[in-house]
């Protein structure tokens, strides 16, 4: 009973890693960043994916933040696969006014790729620009006799696939509902990912549209230490090239445990695991750093310089 107990009190701390800072209770002002304040996001993350029989074009999908996915094409064919992919992910947000925040972020990645087939075995690897994404981030509630309520709006500035980059193709929107009880923090996140047809090289191609849902749970063990927990779905639709569907839709359910310490006033570092329990195979690791400063006289920490 008490492995269940101390499994359950694990994740939330990626989905808002400041919180792992403040002192009880947790609160929303953690949650927005402050007017005139400026975050620096620094992510890095790592995901390793097995894949046996008859690909489907299928891609890899490597979760770099809470709601923000990057997707890895997959070739159509019989044979056995084994890949690993290590993301970094550097973003600002800007507390614009005592409810908003705006924000902006770009990711680039490596990746290598075993296979083995009917004709042999190979290995490849790619290194290259992935996305540029912009967005605001808003306080509609505050936590209350009910619970908090925040919204959220990205645009996708630049992506890059195959052979092309296009721009102002991709959106997501989503809300995030929690309530707060010392020193326990309950919260629910839903997202939705719309993409429209882009040409990549001399192909018309549309990446699948993405729900997700995230009901997690936070645990402040003291004003540094947060551990917590949490279970997300997400519903993929196939992506398609010419009009044309390549695979089906899938559906698939991960656990996400993490970890979050507050290094400095300011400063936070979280890791979480996300490990799939059921439609595919895989895990990503994903290490996290928020820092807050002044946006005239930003400085990094000591322990940087």
């Amino acid at each position: 009973m008490n492995v269940l107990r101390s499994y359950f009190i694990v994740w939330f701390c990626v989905l808002f890693p400041s919180i792992a800072f403040a002192d009880l209770p947790l609160t929303v002002e953690d949650l927005i960043t402050d007017k005139g304040k400026v975050k620096i996001d620094l992510s890095f993350s790592y995901a390793n994916s097995d894949k046996k029989g008859v690909f489907t074009n299928e891609p890899i999908d490597i979760q770099t933040g809470p709601t923000s996915f990057v997707s890895l094409p997959t070739l159509i064919g019989e044979s056995q696969g084994n890949s690993d992919t290590l993301v970094g992910t550097l973003g600002l947000r800007y507390g614009l006014t005592a409810k908003a925040e705006i924000f902006a972020r770009s990711t680039y990645l490596y990746s290598e790729n075993r296979t083995s087939d009917v004709s042999g075995m190979s290995s490849d690897s790619d290194s290259r620009f992935a996305d540029a994404w912009a967005g605001v981030n808003y306080q509609f509630k505050k936590d209350d006799d009910t619970p908090a309520i925040l919204g959220f709006a990205e645009v996708a500035l630049r992506e890059k696939h195959r052979e092309s980059s296009r721009s102002f193709k991709s959106y997501l929107s989503g809300l995030t509902i929690y309530k707060a009880l010392d020193p326990v923090v309950f919260s629910l996140s839903t997202a939705y990912r719309l993409n429209q047809n882009r040409k990549d090289g001399e192909l018309v191609y549309k990446p699948g549209n993405m729900l997700l849902f995230n009901p997690s749970l936070a645990f402040a063990v003291n004003d540094r230490v947060t551990l917590t927990m949490g279970l997300q779905w997400t519903n993929r639709h196939a992506d398609k090239s010419e009009g044309k569907a390549q695979g089906f839709r899938r559906t698939s359910t991960d656990m996400l445990m993490g970890v979050g310490y507050g290094i400095s006033k300011g400063s936070t570092l979280s890791v979480t695991f996300k490990a799939n329990a059921s439609g595919s195979s895989g895990a990503d690791l994903r290490l996290n750093w928020l820092h807050t400063c002044d946006a005239v006289s930003c400085k990094l920490p000591r322990f940087l310089c």
